[in-house]
């Protein structure tokens, strides 16, 4: 099958239905991980599966890097109607996400939250270190909120564009993509940027 026959396929209607429902189900649980990630009480891991977990935040960095590359490269392609090439980097995409949903889970189940500005890593933020950080702080609240937002926005409708594409629905997909596309990419590269300011506390 040649890349323009890809786009003459009939329209898988009731694979459709039930792959957005499946859609629908997944972004709740995820919801509802990430709310239930807020809580004080983490999982208890041994010293050893704790020292690994530590260098996720780095690996999640990584993942996103990655993410954002396969996304662009997605792009030159579909900009070239190399539909066969697209796919694949997409696909890409969407499996080095849910890695990083993966790993981004596991972290913040089992370790406390690292605090911006926390230099004695006390998990509270002192006067004189606020004081430290200065402006900083609030740059980098700003990405870190905007990033989430946008990830929370975007998630079902990553999943949406995905079921668009594989169940044929050309029209639709283009439409949607073309929406979401710049708020996944903004989430892929807001994360390392986000990493490597708060990087020194962890």
């Amino acid at each position: 099958m040649n890349d323009n026959s890809m786009l003459n396929q009939p329209v898988l209607t009731e694979r459709a239905r039930k792959l957005k429902i499946v859609v629908w189900v997944v972004s709740v649980v995820v919801l509802g991980l990430v709310v239930a990630m807020r809580s004080p009480y983490k999982i208890p891991v041994s010293w050893e599966v704790e020292l690994w977990i530590k260098k996720l935040p780095g690996v999640v960095a990584l993942i996103n890097t990655l993410v954002a590359a396969s996304l662009l490269s997605g792009l030159w392609c579909i900009l070239r109607k190399k539909y066969r090439a697209h796919q694949r980097f997409m696909t890409l995409a969407l499996i080095l996400s849910s890695l990083f949903l993966v790993c981004y889970v596991v972290y913040h189940f089992t370790m406390p939250e690292t605090k911006f500005g926390d230099l004695d890593q006390d998990g509270k933020l002192a006067p004189d270190e606020v004081a430290n950080v200065g402006a900083v702080r609030h740059v980098y609240l700003g990405i870190l909120i905007a990033h989430i937002v946008a990830a929370a926005v975007s998630f079902p409708m990553i999943l949406m564009t995905f079921v668009h594409a594989w169940t044929r629905n050309f029209e639709k997909h283009r439409k949607l993509a073309r929406k979401i596309f710049p708020l996944w990419l903004f989430v892929a590269v807001t994360g390392p940027i986000c990493y490597w300011m708060l990087k020194r506390y962890y």
